[in-house]
């Protein structure tokens, strides 16, 4: 019998833990009781509240339940990568812990699962709250499907089912200041998604702040696409081009004697150019930063998604 883990990040949401286990009991883990062992592996990223103690209260009810505390606050896609390190199952899924998400959906991905998929995709087809979590959302699904995963799903997702092999090659690649989310998508194993109703919060308040927000925005863009820096370089190839075809207009001007200011043509033309050049110089050298960027860091250059029997043999 295959396991299934169920990941679920902590940060202020002592007052969700016992409706999402309830709800998780109900929806999930009795209708799965004789299909699949489970277990459910809590991170507390950092709280300051009573979250842990009702951590505690619930691993003292259901043994399957695992609990693990970080020493300060992360970032919630560290403590989820924390939770890929410990988890011992087959597969495994990120459950929110703020209730905005169905818990049935689990079932839903077990089924594209249960298919063949290695990951599969919870995609926001619509979102219960304010308009500028709206905004934020489907601008940052934009950016990403424009610039760097062209497999961004159009409304965004927040969770995901991988399996096993998808957990481990996370784990490989180690890295700091990215987006998980925007990993499990750079992978490329056979993925499935289905749609889900983002629902409106009613316990707590979030802690996604602003701040967070652009950072995941800087990290995700920073992390998988090389187009701001290939954005200088195409600003100053085209400063360029502007310099030479506006300095033809200026001197042809002096030689009619339209500009009759001394030295102006002269400075104008000089500014133009050298202002290509130090942008042209800042995307050469943008371009070597980038690779070297690419080469510190610890993704594989390659991903089986399939081995021979023998191989997996002597892997072992």
């Amino acid at each position: 019998m295959k396991k299934i883990s169920i990941i679920v990040p902590v940060y202020y949401n002592e007052d969700n833990l016992l409706p999402l286990y309830a709800d998780l009991k109900e929806k999930v883990l009795d209708p799965l009781q004789h299909r699949y062992q489970y277990e459910i592996v809590m991170v507390d990223d950092g709280s300051k509240d009573r979250s842990f103690e009702v951590m505690n209260n619930l691993s003292s009810i259901d043994e399957h339940i695992k609990i693990y505390k970080l020493s300060r606050n992360f970032g919630e896609h560290s403590a989820l990568l924390a939770g890929l390190n410990v988890c011992t199952g087959d597969l495994a899924v990120r459950k929110a812990a703020d209730l905005q998400e169905p818990s049935e959906m689990i079932l839903d991905m077990l089924e594209e699962y249960e298919k063949g998929n290695s990951v599969i995709l919870a995609v926001r087809e619509g979102r219960e709250e304010s308009e500028g979590q709206k905004f934020f959302s489907n601008l940052y699904a934009y950016l990403m499907r424009k610039f760097a995963l062209s497999n961004m799903p159009k409304g965004g997702f927040d969770s995901f089912m991988i399996d096993r092999q998808v957990i481990d090659t996370l784990i490989q690649m180690n890295e700091k200041n990215t987006s998980l989310m925007a990993q499990v998508l750079w992978c490329g194993f056979p993925t499935s998604k289905i749609g889900y109703v983002r629902k409106k919060r009613e316990i707590g308040t979030s802690k996604w702040t602003l701040s967070k927000k652009i950072k995941l925005v800087l990290d995700s863009l920073l992390g998988f696409s090389y187009f701001p820096i290939r954005c200088i370089l195409m600003i100053g190839a085209a400063s360029f081009v502007i310099s030479f075809i506006w300095s033809i207009v200026l001197i042809v001007q002096r030689l009619m004697n339209i500009i009759t200011v001394e030295g102006y043509t002269t400075i104008i033309i000089l500014i133009l150019f050298a202002f290509s050049i130090i942008m042209g110089s800042l995307g050469i050298l943008g371009e070597y930063i980038w690779r070297m960027f690419d080469a510190t860091r610890n993704r594989p250059p390659f991903i089986f998604d399939h081995r021979t029997k023998e191989e997996m043999t002597k892997s072992k």
